[in-house]
């Protein structure tokens, strides 16, 4: 399977989980997040490599009414790893990090991440306690994986893919996107619920 193809399945549960918020990585998981259907619940990061996870966490953690959905790269996970032990900590049930391992730092010129030779990012998550992990080669097995995700504590699932090259790019206004990400997921700028300030 492809990048664009896992992420497709990503997004198609996402709308299938009450439209639920994608907060995806820098490169190659935003642009083929973009690709596969933009909209104002995909938080696309920039300049923060390794940091989606933790986002994620964040959001997770400030709204358990919602089911939260990461794109990460190998290579960005690989920067954080420590986040893995905080989602492990925390357990938040809605939590659902999936990492395109394309075993590439592809935005960067395609050299060898560590998942290239032997790093094996579910065995990691599940000795930072994460209980469901796994890892996934077919669009039928990331769909099971998907529909099992988020519902008894958080899950990392590691699809691995074949590379690919980005489609399109989305916008590049970080301020544009925080707002309208805020103002999709029901968030005001100090962080109240429902739109409330």
């Amino acid at each position: 399977m492809t990048s664009l193809e896992a992420i497709r399945q990503v997004l198609e549960a996402a709308r299938s989980a009450d439209n639920a918020p994608i907060v995806a990585s820098l490169g190659h998981p935003a642009y083929d997040l973009f690709a596969a259907g933009d909209r104002p619940e995909n938080f696309y990061t920039w300049g923060s490599m390794g940091l989606a996870s933790s986002i994620g966490l964040g959001l997770a953690l400030a709204r358990p009414d919602r089911r939260v959905f990461v794109i990460d790269g190998d290579g960005s996970l690989l920067m954080n790893l420590g986040s893995l032990a905080t989602i492990g900590w925390t357990r938040p049930a809605n939590l659902v990090l999936v990492v395109v391992d394309n075993e590439r730092y592809g935005t960067t010129g395609g050299q060898d991440t560590a998942t290239t030779h032997g790093a094996d990012l579910e065995a990691a998550a599940r000795a930072m306690g994460i209980a469901h992990a796994g890892t996934v080669r077919t669009i039928e097995s990331l769909k099971a994986s998907l529909g099992n995700a988020g519902a008894q504590g958080p899950s990392v699932i590691v699809a691995k893919v074949d590379g690919g090259a980005p489609m399109m790019k989305p916008p590049l206004d970080c301020v544009y996107i925080k707002q309208r990400f805020m103002a999709a997921i029901g968030c005001s700028e100090a962080g109240t619920e429902g739109g409330a300030t």
